[in-house]
């Protein structure tokens, strides 16, 4: 499966975003799907998952702000990004595996499909 994110931006603190993740192939109902970020001179890190039934997970520094959603008629995954932080400036990725189990979907290293990231600024 191929990833393509998009979405991100120049935002305020405060202010909302949502970023897409269009993903090619007939089969991906069968991925799960992650959000991870990296911010410079950070790690990457997990930001939020939702499984091939739906069920999603979110960061704790996310949890509440974030929504995470997937239309697998459209062959696409959203992150809703309401009250947004400083903070959350980062290069935004998209991920996906067939293979992932519940313990490890926070893991970067589990993950065999990436797509390119967005940019996230947010700053006032």
């Amino acid at each position: 499966v191929q990833l393509q994110a998009c979405g991100g931006g120049l935002v305020q603190p405060g202010d909302s975003l949502r970023l897409s993740c269009a993903a090619s192939g007939r089969t991906f109902s069968r991925y799960t799907i992650s959000w991870f970020r990296q911010a410079p001179g950070k790690e990457r890190e997990f930001v939020a998952c939702a499984s091939v039934r739906g069920t999603t997970y979110y960061a704790d520094s996310v949890k509440g702000r974030f929504t995470m959603s997937r239309d697998n008629a459209k062959n696409t995954v959203y992150l809703q990004m309401n009250s947004l932080k400083p903070e959350d400036t980062a290069v935004y990725y998209c991920a996906g595996d067939r293979e992932i189990i519940l313990p490890s979907i926070r893991s970067s290293d589990q993950y065999l499909y990436w797509g390119q990231g967005t940019l996230v600024t947010v700053s006032s």
